[in-house]
């Protein structure tokens, strides 16, 4: 169970918010505040999980620990993207401590999604013409370890590309239509970047290249999550990955260090935001209805 607030893009011409409301709309249904369940709010302003309910409010708390306190006013929250209203959950017969814990743990994946049954997870899943591609190999097995059990319930494999200078020929190759969507994640996609010139050459419809800002994915994790007060900045021309490794005095081995940034990284809180939303927005673009 999904709700989405991406963020901005670089290669993005607006925000694409949808209004609703006015004459001949169809009925907004209404879910149980249930604590862990993913909502943001109708005006798109904050994105969070449900941890209290109290006296006609909500409380929800983001990926960074803040809570804001909501009316349960009708169609005032969004639901993977479409408007419901919130209210009261059922009274619940009272847990212990640890059994309350444990059932909060098991309902959320490491993206912050609400998991699916167990009995669903465990039947198999036809995979998507659809694909997701990423630069690397380290793209791969990050954004596996966040949203692997979110990936596997809709059915859609991640490959890498290992670079994306020959993108618009692999483009080409894949045969993208609208039921076989190709979404794109790039490194280093700012303004003026050689990245940014090669994304901007694709064009079809079905297609849907995004990317974040940092030069290399280890920079996407959160430097505390990793023990550190903030990625070095590297010298032009130097390679950034053995460069960084001397700055913060690891050992010179990228291969040790990036399986000791991965297991650092448990949930989408250790990871920046600017990848969050990039990721989330490919998934929902290479699931939507009519896409196989």
């Amino acid at each position: 169970m999904r709700s989405r607030q991406y963020g901005a893009d670089v290669l993005a011409g607006g925000t694409g918010r949808r209004r609703f409301g006015g004459p001949g709309q169809r009925e907004v249904p209404t879910v149980a505040a249930e604590r862990g369940l993913v909502v943001e709010d109708s005006e798109g302003r904050f994105c969070g999980a449900v941890v209290g309910y109290e006296k006609g409010t909500v409380t929800l708390e983001d990926r960074h620990g803040k809570r804001r306190v909501f009316p349960l006013t009708p169609a005032a929250f969004l639901l993977e993207g479409q408007p419901v209203t919130l209210v009261p959950p059922a009274p619940r017969a009272p847990r212990a401590p640890a059994a309350a814990a444990a059932v909060a743990k098991s309902t959320l994946t490491a993206s912050g999604s609400v998991a699916a049954p167990a009995a669903e997870r465990a039947r198999a899943k036809v995979a998507r013409a659809s694909r997701i591609y990423v630069e690397g190999k380290h793209d791969a097995e990050l954004v596996e370890k966040i949203w692997g059990d979110d990936l596997r319930d809709v059915g859609v494999v991640v490959e890498y590309l290992e670079g994306i200078d020959d993108l618009p020929a692999i483009v080409r190759n894949f045969s993208p239509t609208p039921d076989r969507r190709l979404g794109v994640l790039v490194d280093h996609l700012v303004a003026g970047s050689k990245e940014t010139k090669i994304a901007s050459s694709v064009r079809s419809p079905d297609v849907l290249v995004v990317g974040h800002p940092f030069i290399d994915i280890w920079a996407a994790v959160r430097p505390s999550a990793v023990g550190i007060a903030a990625w070095p900045d590297v010298p032009r021309g130097q390679p950034w990955k053995e460069g960084v490794l001397r700055a913060i005095g690891w050992p010179p081995e990228v291969p040790a260090a990036w399986q000791r940034i991965l297991r650092s990284v448990n949930s989408f809180a250790d990871l920046e935001p600017e990848l969050l939303g990039r990721v989330e927005e490919l998934i929902d673009f290479v699931t939507m209805p009519g896409s196989a």
